[in-house]
């Protein structure tokens, strides 16, 4: 899971005892060597997945880390990406992945909280990748209408969704078991470290962002491969601004 030029145990306890914000500061060295970045073979699914819905000038990276979206976004978009993150630190490793004058699109890094956007509505593409679980589920439809003011009519807001584990999984387990954990740290400590995996469900989601005024479809990213009952293992969701 973890490589040893990963964050060690005591740098992992420190994080986890801090706020979300800083602690991403301080894991934001190190994030690109745990299992919580996304993996290439799903960024490379998305970027397959988004060059057909195009073409598309100006991308947005919701909550963008470390930059992997913005990576993704720099190969489908014409002119411009712009990368935004809360976390000062994940901001700085971002930047130095992206250097100025490397191939692709310029881009342009905004530190701001995603429930409180500061951009007109300038993009075609908004994308986000691993970080709706840091966000509560009274704050989801607040945060899918923040987008939705980011984007021009007709603009997409697309993310890739995994099916949940099959119940009684070791999988499945393991996601109750860290939900579990964080609710108890939360309950008896502050101040709070957001984040959770069995908050973002399908039907919920599909709710909120129609709610939000977007237009939704569901998109089988099959080369991440297929369940047992031949269901694809993740989908893209494609959320228009109509």
């Amino acid at each position: 899971m973890f490589t040893k030029q990963g964050p060690t145990v005591r740098e992992l306890a420190v994080q986890a005892l801090s706020s979300t914000e800083r602690g991403y500061d301080l894991l934001a060295p190190k994030f690109d060597r745990t299992p919580y970045r996304t993996p290439d073979h799903v960024l490379d699914a998305v970027t397959r997945a988004l060059r057909p819905l195009g073409p598309f000038d100006a991308g947005l990276d919701v909550c963008c880390g470390t930059g992997a979206g913005t990576g993704v976004l720099r190969q489908v978009c014409r002119k411009r990406v712009t990368g935004v993150d809360f976390s000062a630190g994940m901001l700085a490793e971002a930047r130095a992945a992206h250097p100025p004058g490397d191939d692709g699109p310029a881009v342009d890094w905004v530190r701001a909280d995603a429930r409180a956007l500061p951009f007109a509505p300038a993009f075609d593409l908004a994308l986000s990748l691993g970080a709706f679980g840091h966000f509560l589920p009274d704050e989801r439809f607040g945060l899918f209408a923040e987008v939705y003011g980011s984007l021009r009519p007709g603009g997409q807001f697309v993310f890739p969704l995994g099916a949940p584990p099959p119940v009684g999984s070791r999988a499945y387990w393991s996601l109750v078991g860290f939900d579990a954990a964080m609710r108890v740290r939360n309950a008896l400590w502050r101040p709070q470290f957001v984040m959770y995996y069995r908050t973002f469900r399908l039907a919920d989601v599909l709710e909120d962002l129609m709610a939000a005024g977007f237009a939704v479809r569901l998109l089988p990213l099959t080369d991440l491969g297929l369940r047992p009952d031949g269901s694809p293992r993740a989908r893209l969701v494609v959320a228009a601004r109509e």
